[in-house]
């Protein structure tokens, strides 16, 4: 049988549907992880890039950062925090934030460091505080390249977040982490299928919030990273 021969047969069966552990359960428990990862991820790159895209000092530490991340094996981290933390949610949360960082911390970084000198001038000439300049100018200037990294890094950790299934945690991992461990494939190739359309969910999502939040004009500053 082919993979989606598998993968459908396991998907379309009513029973994976419903009791303990089922597929929607595990969906939700994929996207808690995904959630919370992503949001501690924002929380530190998004100001950081701000801030020195303001500067306009910080490329070497932006490429710096990015890059010992990005270096970084996301499984090797995982097993690593496992031996020294045990099963404790540091060990599958670290490994997912560290891999968010890098595509967000690099475009809102680029963002705000390549809005037009000429539109600052004008912010400040305006009588604008540095605050004001940053929030109301630089970050709206800046949101497309924003939303293009923060798109990236949720696909890249939804994508990985069944390494949660490797510390006893649920999520669609689980199906994979459990049917190789029995040789059943069909948990395998569905789990692996639904993690591909909910990563395609997260880029139609980012899509729809790009028409939302950024002007028709600045649509076309967007780029993947």
């Amino acid at each position: 049988m082919s993979f989606f021969s598998w993968a459908w047969g396991w998907i379309s069966n009513g029973a994976n549907w419903r009791g303990p552990g089922d597929i929607p359960q595990q969906i939700l428990a994929h996207l808690e992880y995904s959630g919370l990862a992503l949001l501690i991820a924002v929380v530190v790159a998004v100001p950081l890039g701000v801030a020195l895209g303001h500067s306009g000092r910080g490329s070497a530490v932006v490429t710096n950062l990015a890059n010992a991340a990005r270096a970084i094996p996301t499984l090797g981290l995982l097993i690593l925090l496992t031996v020294l933390a045990g099963f404790s949610p540091l060990a599958w949360l670290l490994p997912l934030v560290v891999l968010g960082i890098p595509p967000v911390l690099v475009n809102a970084y680029e963002g705000v460091a390549g809005v037009d000198p000429d539109v600052k001038d004008a912010a400040r000439g305006a009588g604008m505080t540095t605050r004001q300049q940053i929030l109301r100018v630089e970050v709206p200037c800046a949101m497309p390249l924003i939303l293009t990294g923060l798109r990236t890094s949720a696909v890249f950790v939804v994508a990985t977040a069944t390494i949660a299934a490797y510390v006893g945690l649920g999520g669609l991992g689980r199906f994979i982490v459990d049917g190789l461990a029995s040789s059943q494939y069909g948990p395998v190739a569905g789990g692996a299928l639904l993690v591909v359309g909910l990563a395609i969910a997260v880029l139609i999502l980012f899509s729809v919030l790009s028409r939302v939040l950024v002007p028709a004009g600045l649509r076309g500053s967007e780029r993947s990273e």
